[in-house]
Parts: C-alpha cells; sequence; structure tokens
C-alpha cells in the first residue's frame, strides 16, 4: 500500500494542516510543470490539464469585468447569492453548500476533516491524484485498488477493502485519466454497501461531459446518503480553470466539518460574479459539451481509422496507447510546441491528451502519426 504523488493542483497548495501541526507538502517532480512557462506564447497547443479551450461565456467574461467595480471590497454578499444559486440549482438549501478554490480545495477539505493517520482513503488506481496528496499532509494510509480490466473503477474490490479504519473513500465519475465511467446501478450499490462510519467522496468534475445512458450523478441519492460528499467544479464545462472555483454539497453535517478547513475569503469577486452569470445562461452547457464531444468523436474516429488502441472516454480527454512509454513521447510532442498529458505510473503507455480545438486536434494528429507510427500503437 502506497502514497500517491502530488498532483500539478496541489502545486497552490503547499501547506497542510492536519494533527495540529503544520506540515509542508512534498515538493513536485519536474515533470509535473508541464505549462506554460517564460517564453512560451499562445502559440502553442495545450492538450494537457483537461482545460475547455473555448473558456468562459461570453456573459461570464462581461461578469468578470463588471467585478472590477467591487474589487476593493469583501465579496460576501456575491458569494451568499452564488450558494443560494448553486442550491437552487441542486434543490438542497444553502446550508448544504461549500464553497472551494477549486475543486482541488473541496479535496483538501474532505482529507483533512476525515482522514487521520488511524483513518485511511481508498481510491481507485489510478485516478485524480489529488486525494492522495492531502493525505500525505494528515499522515493517513492510502489504499489503492487497481482499476478494472477495461479501465473503470472496481466498486466491490474498493468496499470489501473499506473497514472502520477508513475515513474516506474516492470516486471521480467520469475518471481521470481514463475518462471511464461507474454506471448508476454500480454506483447505486456501493453507496448501498460501503459502511457509514465512511465517507465517500464523489468528484463529477466531468459530469457534464458524460452521455453513457447508465451514467447518473451522485445527486440522485444524496437525500438517502448521510456520508456522501458530491464535488463540481467551473474549471470545466464553464471554461474557468484559471478563476479556481469549485462546490461541495452535502449534509450540513459533513459540510459543518469541512468548513473549518477552507481558506478564509477562499473566492474572488471576479470568479463569484462569472460563476453566477455561467450559471445564469442556459446555452453554455449544451453548447460547449456538442463542442468538446464532438471533436473527441472525431478524434476517435481518427484513432480507429489508424488502428490505435484508446480507452473510450465519457470526459473531454482521451487515453491512447502509444506503445510505449509515454515520457519520451510527451517530450517529442513538446518539441513540436504541443503540450501533452503526463505519465501515470500504472498506466504507463497510455497518453493521455485533452480536447482542443478541431484545429489544435488535426495538429495533434499529425504530429502523433509522425511520432508513433500507427503499428506501434495498433489494436490488438
Amino acid at each position: 500500500m502506497t502514497t500517491g504523488t502530488l498532483s500539478r493542483r496541489d502545486f497552490a497548495r503547499a501547506v497542510g494542516f492536519a494533527m495540529g501541526a503544520t506540515l509542508v507538502a512534498p515538493a513536485l517532480p519536474e515533470s509535473l510543470y508541464a505549462r506554460l512557462g517564460p517564453g512560451m506564447s499562445g502559440e502553442w497547443i495545450q492538450l494537457n490539464a483537461n482545460e475547455n479551450p473555448y473558456g468562459p461565456s461570453a456573459g461570464a467574461r462581461e461578469a468578470m469585468t463588471r467585478s472590477q467595480q467591487i474589487a476593493a471590497r469583501y465579496p460576501d454578499h456575491v458569494e451568499g447569492q452564488l450558494v443560494e444559486a448553486i442550491a437552487k440549482l441542486h434543490g438542497v438549501a444553502p446550508e448544504n453548500i461549500l464553497l472551494g478554490c477549486g475543486s482541488s480545495e473541496i479535496l483538501s477539505m474532505a482529507d483533512t476533516a476525515f482522514t487521520t493517520p488511524d483513518k485511511n482513503v481508498v481510491v481507485a488506481e489510478p485516478t485524480y491524484e489529488a486525494v492522495l496528496g492531502y493525505a500525505r499532509l494528515t499522515r493517513a494510509e492510502s489504499i489503492k485498488v487497481p482499476l478494472t480490466g477495461d479501465f473503470r473503477h472496481d466498486l466491490p474490490a474498493m468496499a470489501a477493502v473499506v473497514s472502520e479504519r477508513t475515513g474516506l473513500v474516492y470516486v471521480c465519475n467520469p475518471n481521470n485519466p481514463t475518462g471511464t465511467i461507474v454506471t448508476r446501478f454500480e454506483l447505486a450499490a456501493f453507496l448501498r454497501s460501503v459502511p457509514k462510519t465512511a465517507v465517500i467522496l464523489v468528484d463529477e468534475a466531468y459530469y457534464h461531459f458524460a452521455e453513457d445512458p447508465r451514467y447518473a450523478s451522485a445527486f440522485e441519492w444524496l437525500a438517502t446518503t448521510p456520508n456522501l460528499v458530491i464535488a463540481r467544479t467551473f474549471s470545466k464545462i464553464y471554461g474557468m480553470a484559471g478563476m479556481r472555483l469549485g462546490y461541495a454539497v452535502a449534509s450540513k453535517e459533513l459540510i459543518a466539518q469541512m468548513r473549518p478547513r477552507r481558506i478564509m475569503n477562499n473566492a474572488n469577486a471576479s470568479v463569484l460574479e462569472a460563476a453566477l452569470a455561467s450559471l445564469g445562461d442556459p446555452a453554455h452547457v449544451p453548447q460547449h459539451r456538442k463542442l468538446m464531444n464532438d471533436t473527441r468523436k472525431w478524434l476517435v474516429k481518427e484513432l480507429e481509422r489508424d488502428g490505435r488502441r484508446y480507452i473510450p472516454s465519457e470526459a473531454n480527454f482521451v487515453m491512447i496507447d502509444v506503445g510505449g512509454d509515454v515520457q519520451p513521447i510527451g517530450q517529442k510532442f513538446r518539441e513540436r510546441r504541443i503540450l501533452v498529458g503526463r505519465k501515470f505510473p500504472s498506466l504507463g503507455n497510455w497518453l493521455r491528451v485533452s480536447v482542443g480545438t478541431p484545429e489544435e486536434m488535426k495538429e495533434f494528429m499529425a504530429a502523433l502519426r509522425e511520432i508513433v507510427p500507427a503499428q506501434a500503437g495498433r489494436a490488438a
């Protein structure tokens, strides 16, 4: 049983608080700094961070500009408005909502609230690593359960390792980095089987992209599952990864346990106003879902035409088998000014590529065909 590595989003959180002591987070591996740096302009194609290349809606951009009028004041009033809007969206009370500096802070609050050296965290392997990173700060043991043969969460196996020593169980649905889902039937059975002494955190960062009819949001079981926390973000479909806003929805008791772990005044006026505008724009989500999912489907067809292996995805990224170590392949893409996903050790031959614009994906495919000839990644 091993602990996971910190993810790129952990760069913003260098200090954790656990068991009454301040702990400094471990340094990030150099390979995780695959972002635009000095001298790197917008000419680079960024397909490495599962972002929305189209950005926020026009209304959200206008709201950001208007927010300058209140930049000198703490945005408590706007925060209250957004909490009420999110509560209305999900049919819950405002006391069931907790905002975070991106969903990263939600995951951090869950770890520090529910894990300790005596309370472990159970996750799939691989999955989004932030929960594992924050668990290192609380000195919690991390129990990793391998994915199934079709690259999905093995929920029965995860439930089987949950014990009285488990504080948190993390399910990313759709999963990052594989893009796979757990179905409505599987999730319902899992929620019933996990003891109420363990908190279940379902991360739905990529919820809006899922089209598989078997998929279901955990919100279906929120009212009947007191140990459930659901995380959402404005980073993906709403195109505001750089603005940092996420939120948790849970029972008032769980929210009350997480709230003291939040950063005070953890959301700025610009992102709060932009989020309100985004929720008020009914066209944004379906338009951006279609734009990005259509591009993902085009990419998949090109991969199939080449005979390449890939993992069917319900998110805004796809994992592609490149037939060898991803690390040098990623460097070759960088030499062509294309940023692609980092290496996930348990899937070392699989390259995660985010969905960009159609033009960007055409450039990616042209580069892929040069770097990895089709036979190297050909389906078995």
